[in-house]
């Protein structure tokens, strides 16, 4: 490996150091996805630059950027662009020396790929001569400039007026233990299942000077989801969402990604209003007129695709970033109705076996006593919007009274599980407990599949909500609800309805191509009325909606239900006719 004298680097010889050495690893080694590398249009680039602030026409030599996972320099390279406009604006006549003092401390980038880094290295040196330094003053600079290492561990001095960037996307079971661990140390963020970006973004705005300001785009999971709450926690108390840009379905990179991507802008200052915009065109010359638009000391009154919000931060909770009539809508009901459990209802989710080759399979060939098994209903019965059994079934190694069964009674069950014991015992929760090694993840209760339910599949564009009349037992893969009060074919209908979806978009994270997550964290938050104060007209129309499957039909019912006036109908879509 190549090193550049007097470039930082983390040290070669680190194998001696856990740390060090899964750090060297990924420095050394990784293909994209362990380093979670996706790089950014050259139009996004500049949008983001423009909305932090970092624009040629500022002292930019007077102040100070950092990007903290630099790759091939997609944000470094036009910032040093952008600084270097600016320098010759203020020092056009300034000698060697003169600009090697006054920039050497007005960027500073991290890489943590050995050969990532020595490409961007070169290209920066590249472009400083192209701009009309010499060779050694291009070194020098670009030395002063880059420094090798894990930005979540490498040594930085001072604050820094900006910091923007494209944070890595790295899942945690992708980060080598010892990392993990240390992270995990340094970082409160670094909370549940959070993602690498997740502590890049709350190291990046404890380096921030008062009135700096942080411009990323990253996964818009943070915003929303359980792992998210410590640091929409810190940004609540310490910082203020300036501007906020869903990205949702524009190519805002140069491959496609799963998780929605957002841009924020972060500042270190009393929080205010935000600034949001959805979905802009990837243009550069829109682009440039949105970022006018997004700084501007005044919005225009009507015509503006700028739409503002009050109180976005609130402590740990899910930021709501969707209309402004939408976030009135959501307000009211919440502000009246309880949620969905408290209106006598339950959610759940079916169950996970954690080897489904093994506990399940046609139900009428499982060879096992008729107690042990359980018809089972998966998403794949489900998708014409009414149950079509395909005869699976699941085994159910479970005693009424609680437990495990013991096998001896049931010689069947025992040579049809031993038959599977390598499969079956060699799951994670079975290694942890040998002697109940023939469990199933989650408990089953048979009582469940003789009761009516409600089955929604967890990922979908729109809500898919069937109803299974009382003898299926659900699998992993579907959410159910079940009421000991509403009568389910009505709340059918309310789930089926845009007022449902709104709860459901407003908290979930989306997915690429415009897919929610209908899990159970956000269809407990659906707020409905009781059933005892739903008036039997409007209890007809429900059912008979939700039996049709009518959608604008219990679209009609819902606005009514929920009381909605003109323009709360018009902001989930219209009235339902």
């Amino acid at each position: 490996m190549a090193l550049l004298p007097g470039v930082a680097h983390e040290p070669a010889a680190a194998a001696a150091c856990p740390l060090k050495a899964a750090t060297e690893g990924l420095a050394t080694g990784g293909g994209l996805e362990a380093r979670g590398a996706v790089f950014t249009r050259p139009e996004v680039v500049d949008f983001i630059l423009d909305l932090a602030g970092y624009t040629a026409d500022r002292a930019l030599h007077e102040q100070r950027l950092l990007e903290p996972s630099c790759g091939g320099g997609d944000f470094l390279l036009p910032s040093i662009d952008r600084l270097l406009r600016a320098w010759r604006a203020a020092r056009p006549d300034a000698s060697a020396a003169d600009t090697l003092d006054a920039l050497g401390d007005a960027i500073r980038a991290v890489e943590l790929h050995h050969d990532t880094f020595l490409g961007t290295h070169a290209a920066v040196v590249a472009r400083l001569m192209h701009e009309g330094m010499t060779a050694p003053v291009a070194t020098l600079l670009a030395r002063r400039w880059l420094a090798q290492g894990d930005f979540l561990l490498t040594p930085l001095q001072g604050t820094f007026d900006f910091v923007v960037g494209n944070p890595p996307y790295v899942r945690q079971e992708l980060i080598p233990a010892p990392l993990l661990a240390e992270y995990r140390r340094r970082y409160q963020t670094m909370y549940d299942r959070a993602d690498l970006y997740v502590p890049f973004i709350e190291r990046s705005l404890s380096l921030l000077s008062e009135g700096g300001s942080l411009g990323f785009i990253c996964a818009d999971r943070w915003m929303k989801n359980r792992y998210g709450g410590p640091l929409r926690r810190l940004v609540a108390e310490r910082f203020h969402l300036k501007i906020y840009v869903d990205m949702v379905d524009t190519p805002a990179f140069h491959a496609a990604v799963v998780a929605y991507p957002a841009i924020t802008i972060i500042s270190r200052e009393a929080a205010g209003e935000t600034r949001i915009a959805q979905r802009p065109a990837i243009e550069r010359t829109a682009l440039s007129t949105l970022a006018g638009l997004l700084r501007a000391p005044a919005l225009p009154k009507t015509g503006s695709p700028v739409g503002v919000l009050e109180r976005v931060t609130q402590g740990a909770e899910p930021w709501l970033l969707e209309s402004s009539v939408q976030m009135r809508l959501m307000r009211r009901l919440e502000a009246r109705l309880p949620v969905l459990e408290a209106a006598g209802c339950k959610v759940g989710i079916g169950v996970a076996t954690g080897a489904d080759e093994a506990f399940i399979g046609d139900f009428e060939t499982l060879d096992v006593e008729a107690g042990r098994k359980l018809p089972l209903v998966t998403t794949r019965d489900i998708l014409s919007g009414e149950v079509r059994w395909r005869g699976q079934g699941v085994i159910n190694p479970f005693a009424e009274a609680g437990g495990l069964v013991d096998l001896d009674a049931y010689p069947r069950l025992r040579r049809y599980l031993e038959a599977r014991r390598q499969v079956i015992a060699g799951r994670h929760c079975a290694r942890k407990a040998p002697a109940s090694w023939y469990r199933t993840i989650d408990r089953i209760t048979p009582a469940l599949a003789a009761r009516p339910k409600l089955l929604i599949p967890d990922i979908k564009g729109e809500a898919h909500v069937v109803f299974e009349g009382g003898a299926l037992y659900p699998h992993h893969n579907l959410y159910y609800v079940t009421s000991s009060d509403w009568d389910l074919r009505a709340l059918q209908a309310v789930l089926l309805s845009a007022v449902a979806r709104l709860f459901v978009a407003t908290y979930s994270t989306k997915m690429r191509g415009g897919f929610l997550r209908f899990q159970a964290q956000y269809l407990r938050r659906i707020r409905i009325p009781c059933w005892v104060d739903v008036p039997a007209p409007l209890r007809s129309a429900l059912v008979a909606a939700a039996i049709e499957r009518d959608v604008p039909a219990c679209n009609r019912a819902v606005f009514e239900l929920y009381g909605l006036n003109r323009e709360e109908r018009a902001a989930l879509g219209g009235n339902g006719a």
